[in-house]
């Protein structure tokens, strides 16, 4: 009696070292974002291949939202047939760290007229690399912890990615004094290791719940519910518009309405200020959506976002963009701490990683989309 009932308080609580190991995952992922998103420019000018720059901006836009489902498929396939999904997660991790080497020593050989070309191959094999493990390593979140205490969990990790991109300035000062080639060695090195650590503290809770013999007692209910691909997508679709607006579209806008308000700033420090602001809310925002549900908070925060948005693209009164900022931060916030427990809770047990990756495929999509408007 007194082992079942230690064996039911430890699924009540959350496996902390294997959610930061999660997180630092997810914060090496972010820094490899930031580093290619500063190289990626810089390198087909140097190379010459600035007239495929919107051909690029393509692809990446078709890899980032298909790559997540396929690694999702795969994922739940290994689930079920080898016991976890750490198989696919593990190749993904050194396929991206070898990418990264492989880029690394490519710049260090300074490549000629005809070895220049396995560059932009190089990056499209990161950007495949990088998509294959990221959406079954975040899949793994709903085995460390029971459901209830998701949304605190995925506050850790907006903690992680929010300050690490309102750290951009500084760590991209960082990765122009190690230069190109540095960074990429180091940024294989830092996927490699964290990837390592999840694997390591990941690998026995993943046996636990990757079975059907081992899976938690809220996977019944999710044995029998179908997968609302649809809704699941539209959650990814909705974070994907507060992303997009707060990286591609604020900080324009800022410049433009604030300029007088804000004397000596620009609209990349608002950006940075409303991520910094969603870290500092996101663990009692956790709290709040927990009590309200995933639902209702959901579309409380979309709706929140969505008008603010549309306020800060509008308004042309300083106060009235303030006020609509301010807004936003609180919605984004909500939105990102509840989004992706609610599309974990609206997928089948046996497709679970495959939901994650329709979730990242909306996200992605929408940023795509951004993007590829931008290059035009």
């Amino acid at each position: 009696m007194e082992a079942t009932l230690a064996k039911h308080n430890d699924q009540e609580e959350i496996q902390w070292k294997q959610l930061w190991s999660l997180a630092a995952l997810y914060g090496s992922v972010v820094i490899g974002w930031i580093a290619y998103q500063r190289y990626q420019p810089k390198l087909l000018v140097q190379f010459e291949f600035t007239d495929f720059t919107f051909l690029l901006m393509v692809v990446q836009g078709v890899i980032l939202t298909i790559t997540p489902m396929i690694a999702g498929r795969i994922g739940d396939k290994y689930r079920f047939e080898r016991g976890n999904r750490l198989p696919i997660i593990s190749a993904g991790i050194s396929f991206a760290s070898m990418i990264f080497m492989a880029v690394a020593f490519t710049l260090l050989g300074n490549p000629g007229e005809i070895f220049k070309w396995i560059l932009p191959v190089l990056i499209v094999l990161w950007l495949v690399a990088m998509s294959i493990f990221t959406s079954p390593a975040l899949s793994t979140i709903e085995s460390f912890m029971p459901v209830e205490k998701l949304p605190r969990a995925m506050a850790i990790l907006t903690i992680v990615g929010n300050l690490l991109y309102a750290l951009e300035p500084v760590i991209v000062d960082i990765i122009d004094f190690l230069g190109a080639p540095a960074t990429f060695i180091t940024g294989g090195v830092v996927v490699f290791v964290s990837g390592y650590a999840l694997k390591k503290n990941a690998l026995t809770s993943l046996l636990k719940t990757d079975n059907k013999e081992g899976r938690p007692q809220a996977a019944i209910k999710l044995d029998t519910q179908r997968s609302q691909y649809g809704f699941i997508l539209l959650i990814g679709i909705a974070l994907g518009v507060g992303t997009s607006c707060l990286f591609n579209v604020f900080p324009a806008i800022m410049d433009a309405k604030l300029s007088d308000v804000l004397k000596g700033s620009n609209g990349s420090i608002i950006s940075v200020g409303i991520l910094i602001i969603s870290a500092l809310l996101s663990l009692p925002f956790s709290s709040l959506v927990s009590s309200y549900g995933l639902m209702r908070s959901f579309w409380i925060s979309f709706i929140l976002v969505l008008l603010s948005i549309v306020g800060i693209v509008l308004f042309q009164a300083p106060l009235a963009v303030l006020l609509m900022t301010a807004i936003f931060a609180i919605g984004f916030t909500a939105l990102s701490v509840s989004s992706l427990p609610l599309a974990i809770g609206k997928a089948n047990y046996y497709q679970k990683v495959f939901c994650v990756g329709v979730f990242f495929a909306g996200v992605e999509g929408v940023e795509a989309i951004m993007d590829v408007w931008q290059a035009l």
